[in-house]
């Protein structure tokens, strides 16, 4: 049974007659989170969970057509159930589950397997196909816990505020600015860049508590964040404006600096390899679970991570997609003036 089919505007469901996260302007798109490679403008509705509606409506704008449902809440689309379960990558993050005439498969997203603390834990979801991506899909990726990570980004605040530094911590503006906001809770005062407070105040708007934090605006006096915790997103790594902040040790959050050749790590004083994305372990262990007798593999390392489920037994192929890496989706002028 064919049910899904990849197309150059996306990800088609055929008897549904609509899009997984599609990348051109179709008539409805079914959307997995809110990253700007999975959630793009000019789609005629969309339909999404309840936590990332606010989210679309604040980067895509506040007048969209959107729908949403809650996890496990079930809508037919011309004769295709539709449902969401948790993906576990950001807030709001969903696997898509499509069921036609007894069949199952499922759009993963982007998905990981630890729990947060802030996202809702991801799901195994039984299917018949399965779509997912390989983002860290090597062997060389394999994460440490998210108790782990938050001690060495505490222990390393410590260190810079003994020594008079301020610690700038960088991290894109939805998913890792705020599992750095929970990891290091409790260290010390924490500033964010106007981009992430605005991310905030959407993620809050539906009952999701955050930490305490304040809004930094450039044009400010920076004396008052010496020596305590500031998260920008990664377009201001080598801006102007983060050369604003005085006695600055900068440390970049993001699972490529597990690998420590990557060409960003030079241009922090420390790097902290906290992914919103599946390690190789996590992968390989969801796709079994699922149960898929056929398995797509998208954006990452889809050669070899489908070249290894084939040598396991599992029906895998290659699919050529337009998602990226969620750091790209930071689209801050980082010369421009940050002003209230």
């Amino acid at each position: 049974m064919k049910i899904i089919e990849f197309t150059n505007k996306g990800i088609y469901c055929v008897p549904g007659k609509f899009y997984l996260d599609p990348w051109r302007p179709v008539d409805l798109a079914v959307i997995s989170h809110g990253h700007g490679d999975h959630a793009k403008w000019g789609m005629k509705k969309y339909l999404c969970h309840h936590f990332t509606k606010p989210i679309l409506q604040h980067r895509i704008g506040p007048d969209i057509e959107v729908q949403s449902l809650g996890y496990n809440e079930e809508i037919v689309i011309n004769g295709v159930k539709v449902s969401f379960f948790p993906a576990g990558h950001i807030v709001g993050s969903s696997q898509i589950r499509m069921e036609y005439k007894g069949y199952v498969a499922v759009f993963s997203g982007d998905y990981k397997v630890q729990d947060d603390g802030l996202s809702t834990p991801f799901e195994v979801v039984q299917c018949n196909e399965f779509i997912t991506e390989s983002t860290f899909g090597l062997p060389i990726y394999n994460w440490l816990s998210p108790e782990q990570y938050a001690e060495q980004m505490r222990t390393w605040h410590e260190k810079n505020r003994e020594q008079g530094k301020t610690s700038v911590f960088i991290g894109y503006s939805l998913g890792k600015a705020q599992r750095i906001m929970k990891a290091i809770e409790g260290s010390g005062k924490i500033f964010v860049h106007s981009s992430i407070s605005k991310i905030n105040e959407a993620i809050e708007s539906v009952g999701i508590g955050l930490p305490e934090y304040e809004t930094v605006y450039f044009n400010d006096d920076l004396k008052k964040i010496n020596g305590e915790i500031v998260i920008v997103p990664p377009a201001l790594l080598d801006s102007n404006m983060i050369r604003k902040i005085p006695n600055r040790a900068t440390g970049l959050c993001s699972g490529w600096m597990q690998v420590r050749g990557s060409r960003r790590w030079r241009s922090a004083d420390a790097g902290f390899a906290i992914s919103d994305h599946a390690d190789w372990s996590g992968l390989l262990a969801t796709v079994k679970a699922t149960g898929a007798e056929k398995v797509h593999v998208t954006h990452g390392q889809t050669a070899v991570f489908s070249k290894y489920l084939n040598e396991l037994g599992i029906e895998a192929y290659e699919v050529k997609t337009n998602f990226g890496d969620d750091e790209a989706d930071e689209t801050i002028n980082s010369e421009q003036q940050d002003t209230k």
